[in-house]
């Protein structure tokens, strides 16, 4: 992902996480740590982004920073493929796990989760803006 890419991830955003969307200069900051700490992909298809990820790495831990898919292409395999992206490049960061909050609410992105192998560990309650707890999971990585 670049800041080119902005607009449409923004967009996105706003459409997938409409009570908590990060704002644009949140988004700025993440990608200007890119390289160093992050690893930000997007999800084209016919010429536009339909989904976008990210991941923070920080010596042997991970965590998936967000993951969003527009809803047209959701249940495509586009959001499994940009979490196999992000597993990858933790991996090859050197992390040993990696960890994630997702929406109590959201079933469909625990079971995403869970297919690939995260565990729960934990709640956090009241972590979203608009009091929805949030899951906290967490998955080892092997070499």
């Amino acid at each position: 992902m670049t800041e080119g890419d902005l607009p449409e991830v923004m967009a996105i955003e706003r459409a997938t996480f409409p009570l908590d969307a990060w704002s644009e200069g949140m988004m700025r900051g993440e990608l200007a740590d890119q390289p160093r700490t992050r690893h930000y992909v997007v999800a084209v298809a016919d010429d536009v982004i339909v989904g976008y990820a990210g991941v923070a790495v920080a010596s042997d831990q991970a965590d998936v920073q967000t993951i969003a898919v527009l809803e047209a292409h959701r249940a495509a395999g586009v959001g499994a493929a940009m979490l196999d992206e992000l597993l990858a490049e933790a991996r090859r960061r050197g992390a040993r796990e990696i960890f994630l909050e997702v929406r109590e609410d959201n079933p469909v992105a625990r079971r995403l989760y869970e297919r690939f192998g995260f565990e729960r560990i934990g709640v956090r309650r009241r972590y979203y803006d608009d009091g929805t707890d949030a899951i906290t999971m967490r998955r080892k990585l092997d070499g």
